[in-house]
């Protein structure tokens, strides 16, 4: 991480970088990182919706209708797709709660639900 903060500082000193340079950058939360890149960049954070309702519009939302159509067995396509929607909702809105219940914290993510439904 500090090679990474001088590398940035030197590509801020020099003359010859484009100013339509960028980088973007994720982490967790760690006490290496240096401050002076949070501090210089534009910070986002992405929360998912809150509430089952809203959890299962948006992967509705998010789910192509032609595959719905495309499958051959439609009517059991669509009630396993609700019920892996409604299980990654669950596992969304019980984060809430912490860690009662649950051995080891896990983030059940839109990648994870893509990859169930694949």
């Amino acid at each position: 991480m500090p090679q990474l903060e001088r590398i940035l500082e030197d590509m801020e000193a020099r003359k010859d970088v484009d100013s339509n340079f960028r980088i973007w950058l994720t982490s967790m939360p760690s006490e290496i990182f240096p401050p002076i890149i949070l501090m210089k960049g534009i910070k986002m954070t992405y929360e998912p919706p809150r509430g089952m309702k809203n959890n299962l519009l948006r992967v509705f939302s998010t789910e192509d209708k032609k595959s719905f159509e495309d499958c051959s067995k439609a009517a059991e396509w669509k009630k396993l797709f609700f019920g892996l929607a409604f299980f990654h909702g669950l596992i969304l809105e019980r984060r809430k709660f912490g860690p009662l219940g649950w051995n080891i914290p896990y983030e059940f993510t839109m990648t994870d639900f893509t990859i169930s439904c694949s």
